[in-house]
């Protein structure tokens, strides 16, 4: 259980932009769902969702304008639309937090380390600006034989790096989770807007055998 808590760690710090809703109850255990706002080191921000068991919170006041920080993992389930659709939708699951003032300096509010393996063929493009992206999806293990499957984007010569790469092959990666508005056409008269969540790498490691035997920094 250990490793797979190690293999999947997420540390963030951010403010609750949305008040406290029922999620749903697994095992007698209630879990509500939110939305943080962390910010980035550029004036923008990522909204990102949590989701946080009602035996973290309490004697908390956990509501909206809260500053928290907060220890957990990304995970993944699929979601079924009235359509019979099936949709992978990606939550922080809080595992540790705490209430803290805006006073509080924190000067990386957005990590994320995974360690997992590349289950699609990595997607190498470019920018009409000309900057490399590669697209990957990667599965980490998770306790009872269960996996989560994370979109992740390089960036530059990590991009080059990972388009190499093949299913299969377990890489390391260090970033910070992002959110990214998108629009969608449902109908020719109807068009929607979208967020797609994903982690954008700063640092990665193929590893073989346990072994490292390359490492990229963006």
């Amino acid at each position: 259980m250990a490793n797979q808590l190690a293999n999947n760690v997420v540390n963030i710090v951010g403010k609750i932009i949305s008040d406290l809703e029922y999620g749903y109850e697994l095992f007698g255990e209630v879990f509500y769902q939110t939305t943080i706002e962390v910010p980035r080191l550029s004036e923008s921000k990522d909204l990102l969702p949590l989701t946080i068991s009602e035996r973290l919170i309490p004697g908390m006041d956990i509501k909206k304008g809260a500053r928290l920080k907060i220890e957990g993992q990304l995970r993944s389930y699929n979601r079924t639309t009235e359509d019979g659709k099936r949709h992978l939708v990606l939550t922080v699951f809080v595992r540790d937090l705490k209430v803290i003032g805006d006073d509080e300096v924190v000067k990386n509010p957005n990590e994320i380390f995974i360690d997992g393996y590349i289950c699609k063929k990595p997607v190498y493009r470019s920018t009409p600006f000309g900057r490399e992206i590669t697209d990957l999806l990667i599965a980490v293990n998770r306790a009872y034989r269960k996996s989560d499957y994370i979109p992740v984007i390089a960036w530059g010569r990590n991009a080059r790096y990972s388009e190499k790469l093949k299913v299969g092959d377990r890489i390391r990666l260090w970033g910070r989770i992002q959110s990214r508005e998108y629009q969608k056409r449902i109908s020719e008269d109807e068009v929607v807007t979208k967020t797609a969540y994903e982690v954008s790498i700063s640092k990665m490691e193929k590893v073989d055998n346990g072994n490292k035997v390359k490492e990229n920094d963006e």
